[in-house]
């Protein structure tokens, strides 16, 4: 499944650069005009960015923004203001507002599509499309090939989602209830205990590597993938 960025620009010119060039650049591209076309989307579907414009007709995306970090399930969804506002006091509101980054127009396509990137790298590493390694396990989202010591690893497609997610943060612990909300979306309502299912799918196919012992379970917490020691 391809990183899914949501273009919230009322200028269609501008939207339709974005769409094409983020497309070239291997992401899914959703485009709205305002902001409550994007409240409605997201409400759908959360995307895994927000590419928002500072001046829309309606609530501004300044004041969206601030909306969507004062809400549990928006809270951490990476953001990058786009605007022709480049006045240092402008600067200021936009990181105020707990926006990841900030660019100004006109800019260019090959920078802002480094600073998407760079954001995904920090807030969501598993949707940055660069090839994941912890230890021998090693997970290529491009060709959508894992490997361990070398030789391929037949994965399912939630396997692989689970694997993915938890090759981008090692270490970090996560629950049940968090695993289905980043892996299977939060608006799939399942039983908790489908991740238990998966996650021993996961450990059948790691098993002949010499891997399952990496996907530790923690009483009482949820399950983390620890890197060799």
């Amino acid at each position: 499944m391809l990183p899914a960025i949501l273009v919230v620009e009322d200028e269609p010119a501008i939207q339709e650069l974005l769409r094409v060039n983020l497309e070239d650049a291997g992401f899914t591209v959703h485009t709205v005009a305002d902001a409550e076309a994007a409240q409605t989307q997201i409400k759908r579907a959360l995307p895994d960015l927000l590419l928002l414009d500072w001046m829309l007709p309606g609530q501004s995306g300044l004041a969206f923004a601030r909306g969507l970090r004062g809400d549990a399930r928006t809270r951490d969804l990476p953001i990058i203001m786009v605007t022709a506002r480049g006045d240092e006091a402008d600067r200021v509101a936009g990181l105020e507002a707990w926006v990841d980054d900030y660019v100004t127009k006109p800019f260019s396509p090959r920078e802002l599509k480094a600073r998407i990137k760079a954001v995904l790298r920090r807030r969501a590493p598993e949707a940055a499309q660069e090839t994941l390694v912890v230890g021998s396990l090693k997970l290529d989202p491009a060709t959508h090939r894992v490997t361990a010591n070398g030789e391929p690893v037949p994965l399912g497609p939630t396997e692989f989602r689970l694997l993915k997610f938890f090759l981008a943060r090692p270490e970090r612990v996560h629950s049940r209830a968090q695993l289905l909300d980043q892996v299977w979306g939060d608006h799939v309502y399942i039983e908790e205990r489908t991740v238990d299912v998966h996650i021993r799918r996961l450990r059948l196919a790691l098993q002949p590597f010499n891997c399952a012992h990496m996907l530790e379970t923690v009483r009482g917490g949820g399950y983390r993938l620890a890197a060799p020691r």
